[in-house]
Order: structure tokens, then sequence, then C-alpha cells
């Protein structure tokens, strides 16, 4: 059974995502964020490379030519109550840690991983699953997490393209927005929602996009919570 996937971000009033970015400075509060994950019910998380990249706490894992694993799920901790999720389709984190905040790290990859990447993960009591031959699919992804882990409810707090993938593919259920007063106001920056490379004339499989709940916070800061109903 598929997870209950909320989708948790804060964003700009412009919609982007970097907040090193945004005019005035200091305007987002990390603090306020991890207590709305939090009031959301908390859990397990997941994240894409790049923000997975900035818990990593090695520079690369070595050579092993003598390496070899197969492609199985390997898991040392499944009695957790969470667990941060990262998916690193090709393997290019080396953690240096098995945890985050306490929640033990599961990476998502796939078939082309190396096996010496897998060595460096079970060094660091890293556990993984496999969602793909060389591409991570997003129903594959959420499948196998129900399947090895039992995770039935999943905060999806990626990056652009990893939450315009989990949209598109219909497997998000609610949008949790923090939107803070500032505006980013340049090109380049992603958004809550990317799709760089999607056909402009191709629609999300939404049919309505209903308010839960709205807060005013300290700050000026607005939370927003939709509930998605599916095309």
């Amino acid at each position: 059974m598929k997870p209950h996937i909320i989708c948790h971000m804060a964003s700009s009033i412009d919609g982007r995502i970097l907040p090193e970015r945004w005019t005035p400075s200091g305007a987002h509060s990390h603090a306020l964020y991890d207590e709305l994950h939090g009031r959301l019910g908390g859990g397990s998380w997941l994240v894409g490379r790049v923000t997975g990249q900035e818990f990593a706490k090695r520079e690369a894992y070595p050579d092993r030519p003598e390496a070899k694993f197969p492609r199985t799920a390997w898991l040392p901790e499944t009695n957790a109550g969470a667990y941060g999720i990262v998916l690193d389709a090709q393997g290019k984190i080396a953690w240096g840690r098995s945890d985050v905040g306490g929640d033990p790290i599961v990476v998502v990859l796939t078939n082309a991983v190396a096996d010496a990447h897998l060595a460096g993960l079970r060094e660091d009591g890293v556990g993984y699953v496999f969602a793909g031959e060389t591409d991570l699919d997003p129903h594959e992804v959420v499948a196998t997490l129900a399947a090895e882990l039992g995770i039935h409810r999943l905060l999806l707090e990626g990056g652009g393209h990893l939450n315009g993938g989990f949209l598109r593919g219909g497997l998000i259920d609610e949008i949790s927005l923090m939107i803070i007063p500032a505006i980013d106001g340049a090109s380049g920056a992603p958004a809550v929602f990317d799709g760089s490379g999607v056909p402009t004339s191709e629609r999300l499989p939404i049919d309505t996009l209903a308010l839960i709940s709205h807060e005013v916070m300290n700050g000026g800061i607005v939370w927003l919570r939709y509930r998605i109903t599916p095309a």
C-alpha cells in the first residue's frame, strides 16, 4: 500500500526554494520549519541527492576492486520510528555517519551503483535499497520503501525536480507550504515544483487542491496546507 505523502516545503513569495538568494536575508526560520515538520506528525522524510549531500561527512569512498554485493536491500536498522531517506541513484554521497538527528539513513540506489560504494555504505552503517536499473522511478521508490521498511507515511522535502516528479506521478496526497516574506526575484533558482524538460502542454494529474488549514506565524510567515484530489 502506498504511503501517505505530504510534500513539506518552505518558499519565498515568488515560489523559489534557495533561502541564501532571498531578500531580505535572514527571513527564513529553519527552527520554525522543523517545528512544522513535527506538527505534521514527524516520521520518515525523503530528500534528493543535493540535499542529502549537505549531511555528508566524507569526501568519497575508496576504490575496492574486490568488492561484490548482490543488488538486494541491506538494512541494519528495521525498527526505527523514523528514517532519513535519500535518493542517490548513482551512489555519489559518502556519508561518514549512519543517521541524521537520530533517524537512520536509508539510501535509495539503482542497480548501476558501484560495488565499492556499497562497501562504503556498509562500513558507515548506512542502509540501502534499490529501485531501478539506471534511473529511479518514483512509483518504484515508494513501493520499495513500503515493502522493505513498512513506511505508511512520508514527508517529502526534496528539491524542485524531486517534488515535481512525485507530483506528476500522482504520488503526493498533501502539500504543506511555509511561505516566507522574502523574494528571490532572479532566474535560475528551483521552484517548489519543477518540471524541466516536461512539455508545457502536459497537465498535472490533479483534480482539486482543497485548503485544509492556513496560519499566520511570527515574522509574517504563512503556513498553508492543501489536500490533493487526483484526476
